[in-house]
């Protein structure tokens, strides 16, 4: 089976996510070195005061993209000087698709994220990641004022 199959088109779950093929990538403000464990029990980037009971990764450069650059942007951290991390990470455990974002706007899991419970062990950083424009970030930025103001800015975790 390959990966979009896998990914997109039936459901990932705990029982099937061996079928999913990576490199597996997350996106974050935080400086992590290789052999570092991504855990869960940490604060969200996305939610003062939420501890999460996951870790969340994907497969795409361009989502892992968004977790770094909006992670940086809500910690108040300037772009210019600091524009996040995407590193190459590997489950350590079994995972499922991404509640959040799967079959929320768009059937299947498009930006093919997945959450686990167990560590995400980092393997490597990916140095030359691509980043959306400014403008985009500052959307999705808006986006995600107007969505807490509407009380939707809701993290199934």
């Amino acid at each position: 089976m390959d990966t979009s199959e896998a990914a997109g088109e039936r459901p990932v779950t705990v029982e099937n996510c061996h079928e999913v093929a990576g490199p597996f990538l997350h996106g974050t403000k935080a400086v992590l070195a290789v052999g570092d464990a991504l855990v869960p029990g940490h604060h969200s980037n996305f939610e003062q005061g939420r501890v999460m009971n996951h870790v969340y990764f994907t497969t795409l450069e361009s989502t892992a993209a968004w977790g770094a650059q909006l992670a940086t942007a809500l910690a108040g951290i300037d772009p210019a000087l600091d524009r996040g991390h995407v590193y190459v990470v590997e489950p350590q455990g079994p995972f499922e698709d991404d509640p959040n974002v799967t079959d929320k706007r768009f059937p299947g899991n498009p930006t093919r994220s997945y959450r686990t419970r167990e560590p995400l062990v980092v393997v490597g950083e990916v140095d030359d990641w691509q980043g959306h424009p400014p403008q985009a970030l500052q959307q999705m930025l808006d986006d995600l004022t107007r969505l807490r103001a509407e009380g939707a800015a809701v993290i199934y975790d």
